[in-house]
């Protein structure tokens, strides 16, 4: 089946759907042609990707080739910085990469104040002079762990949340980790990274598994990733939170994020600068 497309909420949002790409887009200006646009440029998206599928599944290294398609091309500059520190491939800003794709097409088109494409909550954003974007951060289980709110005059363009319960194979503990950065595509590989430092190496209560075995197709090959984490005691909680706050950390002084809020069985973490506001509730856990 092809590209899927529906209008929701009274027109407000466009929903558009192909293989495992889901869309939620809205607009604020000439929205029939913002969504046209979006229409357009999505309807050839999943098969640009197919047809750089394996390439894409590679980790990357510092003198990999570049990719062709234009959406390739932003997975790979967003993962590239990572590439000398360790395994890392485009996919990991693959959901991210889509989202700021079609968000360009869409400004690209006609004028909007305000426009956003959030793509299973890897969101690309577009905001201007007195506009503002908010959103909520949910656990996997409906729980309300804060609020985002971004102000047209913040660096922040793009959201992305990864960890053990998401769409994706994790290769930490991390219930989620939400990133703010400069792009979706930085944002998502980020996210990726900072929730695979949620870990507590040799940890009892943690069951792995080679991502192999659970997906013919994973670009983790047998990496083990994890597939259970019993419940943990605060000090272990605290520790595994604390692994992932310092790359978090680290990657705000190089420059690559802005901000990052990190959850692990009700303790959490929030790091970043006064760039957006970023309030997480306080942890269940004290």
């Amino acid at each position: 089946m092809g590209p899927q497309a529906q209008l929701l909420h009274g027109g407000t949002r466009l929903h558009l759907q192909h293989g495992p790409i889901d869309l939620i887009i809205g607009a604020d200006g000439d929205r029939p042609a913002a969504f046209a646009a979006a229409q357009a440029r999505f309807a050839t998206v999943l098969d640009e990707l197919v047809q750089e599928l394996p390439a894409l599944r590679q980790p990357l290294s510092t003198d990999t080739r570049a990719p062709a398609g234009a959406i390739a091309r932003k997975m790979q500059r967003a993962a590239h910085p990572y590439a000398a520190e360790g395994f890392v491939t485009p996919m990991a800003a693959v959901a991210g990469a889509v989202a700021d794709t079609v968000l360009h097409a869409i400004c690209a088109a006609t004028p909007l104040t305000r426009a956003y494409v959030n793509n299973g909550g890897d969101i690309a954003l577009h905001l201007t002079t007195g506009q503002h974007f908010t959103s909520a951060m949910s656990g996997h289980n409906g729980a309300d762990l804060g609020r985002i709110a971004i102000p047209h005059d913040s660096p922040v363009r793009g959201i992305a949340t990864s960890g053990r319960h998401g769409r994706s194979l994790s290769l930490g503990i991390a219930d989620s980790v939400t990133v703010l950065a400069r792009t979706a595509a930085e944002a998502d590989v980020a996210a990726t990274m900072i929730a695979n430092a949620v870990d507590l190496p040799g940890h009892p209560a943690i069951t792995r598994t080679p991502a192999c075995s659970l997906d013919d197709n994973s670009d983790l090959g047998d990496m083990p990733v994890v597939t259970h984490c019993g419940t943990l005691p605060a000090t272990d909680r605290r520790l595994a939170l604390e692994q992932g706050r310092k790359r978090a950390d680290d990657l705000i002084q190089k420059g690559r994020i802005l901000g990052a809020a990190l959850f692990l069985q009700g303790d959490n973490r929030n790091c970043g600068t006064p760039l957006a506001n970023l309030s997480i509730r306080t942890a269940e856990h004290a």
